[in-house]
């Protein structure tokens, strides 16, 4: 986090902004997860103070073994290390380490309307997944995404579009406390990526692309083996046509098109020229080997984190040492203003 020096007066030192995000460690981690969010939180490290978290909390809204979601936060842990997080660069944490997450989403539960929760289309959604555990954390975790968020004035939080009303909702539990008790939260801003925003599925290309999809060759995982991927490139959806180029109507070769230019940094223009005259068989090889190519240093590098829970844990315990420091002190401005006696030791 940007600090000034010792001897140079604070004035002087230009604030970074700060972006915070974080993910569920729910099982595999998709190209769409990649490239829609995590490729985006790499980039981000150097311009921003970046505080980045394992959402474990979120995670067991719906009904999680044990054993499984244990072993889900360290394989996740290693594979957004493998990605790119530098520990040194940022925080990266896991949620449920740092307590003044739920203190907060406590609170302002108690300032967020219920008609304004019963509005959120993703309660909706996960409802009619899963109709025989519909609870009250289902409900209420958009509260506690608030929390997260709110708790280190972040400027900034990159969402995919499909996140834009739990931020709308984050803004407006803000400006509601702000509005009672003064200048209390940073209002955040959504940071979306120009491109890779929303990958689809490789079967249909209407939908979102899910690790939950039932549909194996519908998404590539980010550990996918070369192979594996080369073979759900080659059997994804595409249209009658045979030119690779953008347009309506071509959802799937817009997709594959997407999924190329986000791993080679090659425009639509590019790739339209590069492909001209050459079939969708040509083209889903190449975006194939492109994306195999791009992910092979993460599967190598997270087989060595894998073999190095030691420092695993080293980087996971110092983050969430000094996030509870940096989100604690948010935590006591907000229990003072709510009026809560305050104990010595806080």
């Amino acid at each position: 986090m940007t600090t000034p020096e010792k001897n140079e007066p604070a004035s002087t030192v230009e604030r970074k902004k700060v972006i915070f995000s974080a993910i569920q460690p729910s099982g595999t981690i998709t190209l769409g997860n990649y490239l829609g969010a995590l490729k985006n939180w790499i980039g981000l490290q150097d311009k921003y103070d970046c505080i980045y978290a394992l959402a474990d909390l979120h995670t067991i809204t719906v009904r999680q073994k044990p054993a499984d979601l244990r072993r889900h936060t360290l394989e996740a842990y290693a594979l957004l290390l493998a990605c790119g997080i530098d520990p040194k660069k940022s925080l990266f944490f896991i949620q449920s380490h740092v307590p003044t997450h739920a203190q907060l989403a406590w609170v302002l539960a108690c300032h967020t309307q219920f008609g304004d929760l019963q509005r959120m289309t993703q309660f909706k959604d996960k409802s009619a997944k899963h109709p025989d555990n519909v609870n009250a954390g289902l409900f209420t975790y958009p509260v506690l995404m608030a929390a997260d968020i709110l708790l280190y004035q972040a400027d900034l939080v990159p969402v995919g579009v499909d996140q834009k009303q739990h931020m709308e909702l984050t803004r407006n539990i803000a400006e509601r406390f702000n509005s009672i008790y003064g200048n209390v939260f940073t209002i955040p801003d959504a940071y979306i990526p120009k491109e890779g925003a929303k990958i689809m599925s490789l079967q249909d290309p209407a939908k979102k692309m899910s690790k939950s999809d039932e549909n194996v060759n519908a998404s590539i995982a980010v550990l996918d083996k070369p192979e594996d991927i080369m073979r759900k490139f080659k059997r994804a959806v595409t249209d009658s046509e045979s030119c690779v180029r953008y347009g309506e109507g071509k959802d799937g070769i817009n997709n594959l098109m997407g999924i190329y230019a986000c791993v080679t940094g090659e425009t639509y223009e590019q790739i339209e020229k590069d492909f001209a005259g050459k079939g969708y068989g040509d083209f889903k090889s190449a975006v194939g080997e492109a994306v195999a190519e791009h992910l092979r240093p993460i599967r190598e590098r997270y087989a060595d984190y894998m073999k190095n829970r030691d420092y695993m844990e080293h980087c996971w315990s110092d983050a969430a040492q000094k996030a509870y420091g940096i989100s604690n002190r948010t935590l006591r401005k907000v229990m003072k203003k709510v009026g809560f006696v305050q104990p010595k030791c806080s």
